[in-house]
């Protein structure tokens, strides 16, 4: 695998059930291990649903993209714009919700390459700044973000069932 063979397609309705599919092996994946059990598995089965992530496929400011290696999908991002964002709301930025490659294919750049192509659909979009939460025991998460040119401008709650999370708000000035 080279970066070269490395694209990313916009998700459609379509794509729901391996939408479904990815975004919980790779929530899993992450955040399995340091969370309640009960409260986790609540959160996986509401925020993945095939119901939820319909309605949010069908959002107009809200977009998915798979990422593939060739024909492969390896991960997928979700954007935010205007109304959709889960916070900050300003219609100059948008929301990175979710970035997630699967666990083999971590550790190849493959973030780094991904952060390039959303700040490049920003930029399309004319917008000022690129925004995300990351939850602030994610020590890793954090560290790439801030390498790559993000920087803390607050914080706020993130729940995972009755479990109440703080997220760090980051942003990157386009």
């Amino acid at each position: 695998m080279g970066i070269m063979s490395l694209y990313i397609k916009c998700c459609t309705e379509r794509d729901l059930d391996v939408l479904v599919q990815i975004s919980k092996e790779t929530f899993i994946a992450a955040f399995e291990d340091q969370n309640d059990p009960e409260d986790f598995k609540k959160y996986i089965d509401f925020a993945f649903s095939k119901e939820k992530l319909k309605s949010e496929i069908e959002n107009k400011d809200t977009q998915f993209y798979f990422v593939f290696d060739q024909e492969e999908i390896i991960g997928y991002i979700k954007l935010n714009k205007e109304r959709a964002q889960t916070d900050i709301n300003d219609k100059e930025s948008m929301e990175l919700e979710r970035i997630y490659v699967i666990s083999e294919y971590q550790g190849r750049g493959i973030g780094k390459w991904l952060l390039q192509q959303i700040e490049q659909l920003a930029r399309k979009d004319g917008l000022n700044y690129v925004w995300l939460g990351v939850w602030e025991k994610n020590r890793a998460a954090i560290k790439f973000y801030l390498e790559h040119g993000f920087t803390k401008f607050g914080s706020h709650p993130y729940y995972i069932g009755k479990d109440k999370q703080t997220d760090w708000l980051m942003r990157l000035d386009l």
